[in-house]
């Protein structure tokens, strides 16, 4: 548990919360449906108040380097008149950040937590979606690389890039799909705990989260782009590759036809020729020639 006070308010912050963290929680007169919420994970976002309190949940997506995967992490919030409450089961660095420079910063402090409760929530939410624009901007940069590879004639190795970057995209935006409507409730809704001159901000966090969506539709495109363009070339390869094999079985298909009559037990002409094999050599080299020039004259080849 770590903490901040002014004389405004106090920030408490949670990584997986223990039974002896939930009953101090008691202790400040949360509603017990909160601190159930709060203690429980719960896989879609939502707002909702109880009693003397507001509670929240957000998803914030996280990268996994090791993996190389998008992951949603979740974000409880309880919010009282004097209070905010946030609990993770994970490590969600960008709030670590801005905790630890609050606590460190006596400027940044009056800044942020020199007004109410709503205040820091705004400030929290807004820091969080931010940092979905550098991971974005990640995104693009593997958007960029795999243009390059597939136009250097690498289309095989960028399958997979492909597929890694589409995951990312498709986990991101599943992360932040839902949370649109909880943005539009506070912004809307007449919560006793969020002031009158809080909606202006909070429907500055609605413009926020469209332009991130906007950049992430626009990165779905682009690899959806991409796919295809790398799907096409790789077809026109393996159709290259399959017209030589097939060009090739033409031109070796008289070869082997006069070679197998050849083999038959018959007298065959030039049979007693001292230089009868070199003869039908030429004879299967002219012919070949022939399937070739007809190849060609078609404009087969």
């Amino acid at each position: 548990m770590r903490e901040i006070s002014t004389q405004k308010l106090t920030w408490i912050d949670f990584t997986e919360p223990s039974a002896d963290e939930i009953v101090f929680l008691k202790k400040l007169k949360i509603h017990p449906l909160a601190l159930e919420e709060f203690s429980t994970p719960s896989a879609r976002p939502k707002a909702t108040l109880y009693g003397n309190c507001l509670y929240l949940t957000i998803h914030i997506p996280l990268f996994d380097k090791l993996n190389r995967r998008t992951f949603p992490s979740e974000l409880d919030i309880v919010m009282t008149k004097d209070h905010l409450i946030t609990g993770h089961d994970q490590d969600i660095y960008q709030l670590r950040d801005f905790f630890s420079k609050l606590k460190r910063n006596k400027k940044l402090r009056e800044k942020y937590m020199s007004q109410s409760p709503g205040y820091l929530l705004y400030y929290i939410i807004e820091m969080l979606l931010e940092s979905c624009f550098p991971k974005i901007d990640h995104v693009n940069k593997n958007l960029d690389k795999i243009e390059d590879g597939i136009f250097k004639g690498n289309e095989k190795a960028m399958l997979h890039e492909i597929s890694y970057v589409k995951r990312d995209i498709l986990n991101f935006r599943r992360t932040l799909k839902p949370q649109k409507s909880v943005l539009e409730s506070l912004a809307r809704d007449n919560y006793p705990l969020l002031e009158p001159e809080l909606r202006p901000y909070y429907q500055d966090l609605i413009g926020t989260n469209i332009r991130v969506w906007s950049a992430l539709e626009n990165a779905k495109e682009v690899v959806e782009s991409l796919e295809e363009t790398n799907d096409a070339l790789l077809s026109d390869k393996l159709n290259h590759t399959m017209k030589v094999l097939t060009v090739f079985s033409a031109i070796m298909l008289p070869m082997t036809v006069i070679s197998n009559i050849l083999a038959m037990s018959a007298p065959i002409p030039f049979g007693h020729n001292q230089n009868g094999f070199w003869i039908w050599i030429a004879i299967m080299l002219f012919v070949s020639a022939i399937t070739i020039g007809f190849f060609r004259w078609r404009k087969w080849i």
